[in-house]
C-alpha cells in the first residue's frame, strides 16, 4: 500500500510503498477513503524535520539532556547509534481520516466489515491506504455524512473539546483567537451552542469565512481590544478559545486584555504560555489548556486497549466527541464543506505539501487527500534483489523491529554474514523502513508471509511478549529454527504450547538470555568450576529503573516487568549453578503513590536442585545515575563480583584478580554467533529445553508467591 512519510533526517516528504498493516487484537483495519491534512500541526511537524541538528538542539533542551545522559551511562557509540537510527527513521504524518472497515481484529464486536468510519490518532489515522486503529478511536459514521466531511472528524473532536472546556451558556460572548480549520469549526460550535461569537486573525479572509459560516462579528488582533468592548456591549467576553498557532505570547496577552471580570480563557492552539499577571489577576480569570480530542487522549487503557471510559461518569471522551461532531454535520448545523479548499489525489501529496510549507504561494484551509478505494493492495513489498547464497547460509527473517532489534540484534546478524529475507511489523512503515537500511529482501504484512517461506531457515521474534508463544510454535510447527526475545511466554498455557511445539519440530528453539554468553559470565562459571559439588549463593542486585504504569510493558496481557525481565537473571543463576530453580519467594514493595508500580520492586529468594540459593533485587526506585547491575557470588572460599558486565574482581584465598573490559558486553554478540552456529552448522541449542522451560516457570511463581506470600515450588 501506500503512506505518506517524512524522513526525519532530511525532512523531505514521500509518498512510500509500504506493507499493510495488521488488525492486531482491539484494533479494526479500514481502507481509506479521504484524510485531512491539519495544516497548522502537520506545517510545523514538516518544518521540524527540516531544520539541522543545532536548530532542532536548541529547541529541544530536555532532549539534549537525555542524550547525554545515555552517554555517559550506555556509552558514546551506543548512542551515536541510537540517535543515528532515530534521525533516518520514517514519521508516519496525519491523524484524521474516514473510510470502510475491510477487517476486525480479536475482541472487536462494536464493528463489522462494511462499516463506514471516521478515524482518529497520530499513528493510527495516517495519510495511508490502510489503517489499523484502535477501536475507542472509529466512530461509525451517520448515513448523511460523505468521507470528505468525515475526514474532520478528528479536529471537530478537537475543536469541541475546547468549547467543552470553555463551558459557554446560551447567549454568552465568546473570542475565537485563530481562523484556521479549528478556529472555523470552534466558531461554528459555538453558534450551534447559541452563543455570540467574534473572530480574530491576522487574515482577513478567514474572517470573512468566519462571518458566513456564523460569526457576528470579526477583525485583526491588532484592531481587537476596542472593537470587542463594544461587541460585548462594555463587558469584555465571557470566553475566549485561543486556536492559534505561533510562539508568540500575543494570543495569551490578548485574551486577558478582552475578557471579562471572571471570564474564562482556554487554549487549544500550540502559543506561547507567558501568562501576563495584571490582567488575569485583576479580572480573576480562569485559564485552561484543552488536551486535545477529549479525556482518553494520551492514556494507552483507553486509546491503545480499548477500555472505555463508563459512560455515567465521563460523558465525553475522545471517541464520543467525534461522534457529536458528526451528529452535527450530519444534521446541517456544521459545515465543513466550506472549508475544503483543496482536494488531491495521494499521488499528488508533494503538491500540498509544498502548498501548507509556503513552497507554493497560494491561499489554503481545508486540504483534503484522496483514496483510490478499488486499486489493488501489495502485501509483499520488494526492497532487495534476491542474492544466491549457499545451502548451509542463515537465512533469516525478523518478526517485530523495535528498538531493541534495530540497535542490537540485526547489526549483529549482520555482521555475522546472516542473508536477510523478509520482515513484519505491526504497522508495515518500520518494516519498510528497516528492510530498506539492513538490506531484507522484502517487508511484508503478516506471519504467515514469513513463517510460510521455504527459503528462510531462522525466524527471530521480536514482537511484544504476548505474541511471543504463539509465533514460536506456529515457526516450530513449520520446521523453522527460531530464536525468540525473552520471554518465551506470559503464562503456562502459552509455555506449554510452545514447547510441544519444540520438541516435535526438526528447527531448534533458542530464547534471548544472552547474560550467560557475556565473557565476564562464562569467567565467573569457569572460575567456580573447580569445585562443581559446592553449592553457591548468589546475590544479582538490578537497578531497574522506572517505567510509566501506562507503558506497554506493564499491560498485564504482556505478563509485566518480572516475567519481562526478571527471567534473564533467572537464566544466569542456571548458568552459573548448572542447575534449575525448584522454589522461589517473592516480596514487593507497598507504596500508596500511584506512580509506582508495586511489583517492579522486589526481593525475590531462589532455591535450586543442588543447594545452590539466590537472591534478586530487582528495583525500579533508585538513581538513574547508578548502574544498572551487580552479582555477587560466593561458593567453595571464592567470591567474585561482577559490575555492569564491564568490570569483575575475582576472590581465591588471598588473591584478588580485576579484570575489566573494553567496553560493556551483556553477550549479545555470543549469543547471537552461537544461534546462527545452531543454524548454519546444525549445533544443538545452547539451552536445552527444560532449562528454557524452568526459567520462564519461575517467573509465574514469582508472581504466584507475590500474591499468595508463601514460597512455591517451582
Amino acid at each position: 500500500m501506500k503512506q505518506v512519510l517524512q524522513n526525519l533526517k532530511t525532512g523531505a516528504v514521500s509518498v512510500t510503498d509500504v506493507p499493510v498493516p495488521t488488525a492486531r487484537r482491539g484494533f479494526v483495519l479500514v481502507r481509506t477513503a479521504a484524510s485531512l491534512i491539519s495544516a497548522g500541526t502537520e506545517r510545523l511537524t514538516v518544518e521540524a524535520g527540516q531544520k539541522s541538528l543545532i536548530s532542532r538542539a536548541v529547541e529541544q533542551p530536555a532532549l539534549v539532556k537525555q542524550v547525554i545522559h545515555k552517554a555517559r551511562t550506555e556509552g558514546v557509540l551506543n548512542t551515536v547509534d541510537a540517535v543515528l537510527s532515530k534521525l533516518g527513521s520514517m514519521n508516519a504524518l496525519g491523524y484524521s481520516a474516514a473510510g470502510t472497515v475491510i477487517e476486525v481484529g480479536e475482541g472487536v464486536t462494536e464493528f463489522r466489515v462494511g462499516d463506514r468510519v471516521a478515524c482518529a490518532g497520530v499513528g493510527y489515522a495516517s495519510h495511508a491506504e490502510v489503517l489499523s486503529v484502535p477501536k475507542n478511536l472509529c466512530v461509525r459514521l451517520p448515513d448523511k455524512v460523505d468521507f470528505d466531511a468525515a475526514a474532520f472528524g478528528t479536529l471537530g473532536a478537537i475543536a469541541l473539546q475546547g468549547v467543552r472546556l470553555a463551558e459557554p451558556t446560551l447567549g454568552e460572548s465568546v473570542v475565537v483567537i485563530g481562523l484556521g480549520l479549528i478556529g472555523q469549526l470552534a466558531v461554528q460550535l459555538l453558534k450551534a451552542n447559541g452563543c455570540r461569537v467574534f473572530g480574530v486573525d491576522l487574515n482577513q479572509a478567514k474572517i470573512e469565512l468566519a462571518k458566513q459560516n456564523g460569526a457576528d462579528a470579526g477583525c485583526a488582533p491588532d484592531e481587537a481590544k476596542q472593537q470587542v468592548v463594544g461587541w460585548s456591549r462594555g463587558r469584555g467576553a465571557d470566553a475566549v478559545l485561543i486556536a492559534a498557532a505561533t510562539e508568540s505570547n500575543q494570543p495569551v496577552e490578548l485574551a486577558g486584555e478582552i475578557s471579562r471580570q471572571k471570564g474564562r480563557v482556554v487554549v487549544v492552539g500550540a502559543v506561547g504560555l507567558t501568562l501576563p499577571r495584571k490582567p488575569f489577576y485583576d479580572r480573576e480569570l480562569t485559564f485552561r489548556i484543552s488536551m486535545s480530542y477529549g479525556p482518553g487522549r494520551y492514556d494507552p487503557e483507553y486509546e491503545e486497549r480499548g477500555h472505555d471510559y463508563p459512560f455515567g461518569y465521563v460523558r465525553w471522551t475522545e471517541g464520543r466527541n467525534i461522534e457529536a461532531f458528526l451528529d452535527l454535520v450530519a444534521d446541517g448545523r456544521v459545515n465543513v464543506q466550506t472549508l475544503i479548499t483543496h482536494r488531491f489525489e495521494l499521488s499528488e501529496t508533494d503538491r500540498a505539501y509544498k502548498l501548507i510549507t509556503g513552497e507554493v504561494k497560494e491561499p489554503y484551509l481545508g486540504i483534503v487527500l484522496k483514496y483510490d478505494t478499488e486499486r489493488g493492495l501489495e502485501t509483499r513489498i520488494p526492497i532487495a534483489e534476491k542474492r544466491s547464497a549457499p545451502a548451509s547460509a542463515v537465512r533469516v527473517s525478523f518478526l517485530g523491529a523495535g528498538g531493541y532489534a534495530k540497535g542490537v540484534l540485526l547489526p549483529l546478524f549482520k555482521n555475522e554474514g546472516a542473508q536477510f529475507r523478509s520482515i513484519a511489523t505491526a504497522s508495515g512503515v518500520s518494516a519498510r523502513e528497516v528492510g530498506s537500511k539492513f538490506g531484507f529482501q522484502s517487508s511484508v504484512s503478516s506471519a504467515d508471509e514469513i513463517i510460510d517461506d521455504q527459503e528462510t531457515n531462522l525466524v527471530v521474534i521480536a514482537t511484544r511478549h504476548a505474541s511471543h508463544a504463539e509465533l514460536a510454535a506456529r515457526a516450530l510447527k513449520s520446521g523453522r529454527h527460531v530464536f525468540v526475545e525473552k520471554p518465551l511466554a506470559v503464562d503456562d498455557d502459552q509455555l506449554n504450547q510452545v514447547l510441544k511445539a519444540a520438541a516435535n519440530s526438526s528447527g531448534q528453539l533458542m530464547v534471548g538470555f544472552n547474560r550467560r554468553f557475556s565473557p565476564l559470565a562464562i569467567a565467573a562459571r569457569e572460575f567456580f568450576s573447580s569445585n562443581p559439588e559446592t553449592p553457591l549463593s548468589i546475590n544479582y542486585r538490578i537497578n531497574a529503573g522506572r517505567i510509566p504504569p501506562g507503558y506497554w510493558i506493564n499491560d498485564e496481557a504482556e505478563g509485566g516487568r518480572i516475567v519481562g525481565e526478571v527471567c534473564h537473571f533467572i537464566d544466569l543463576m542456571h548458568f552459573l549453578t548448572d542447575s534449575l530453580t525448584t522454589r522461589v519467594y517473592g516480596e514487593a514493595i507497598v507504596s500508596r503513590n500511584a506512580d509506582v508500580t508495586n511489583e517492579d520492586s522486589v526481593f525475590v529468594t531462589l532455591r535450586f536442585a543442588d543447594g545452590s540459593n539466590g537472591s534478586i533485587a530487582y528495583l525500579a526506585e533508585g538513581s538513574s545515575a547508578m548502574p544498572k547491575e551487580r552479582i555477587e557470588i560466593f561458593g567453595g572460599r571464592k567470591s567474585l563480583v561482577i559490575d555492569d558486565f564491564e568490570s569483575a574482581i575475582a576472590y581465591d584465598g588471598s588473591r584478588e584478580k580485576k579484570t575489566t573490559l573494553r567496553d560493556k558486553d551483556k553477550g549479545q554478540k555470543n549469543e547471537v554467533s552461537t544461534v546462527c552456529a545452531v543454524v548454519r552448522d546444525g549445533k544443538p541449542a545452547p539451552i536445552a529445553l527444560e532449562d528454557l522451560a524452568t526459567t520462564t516457570r519461575a517467573t509465574f511463581r514469582i508472581l504466584e508467591s507475590l500474591r499468595t506470600g508463601r514460597p512455591v515450588e517451582v
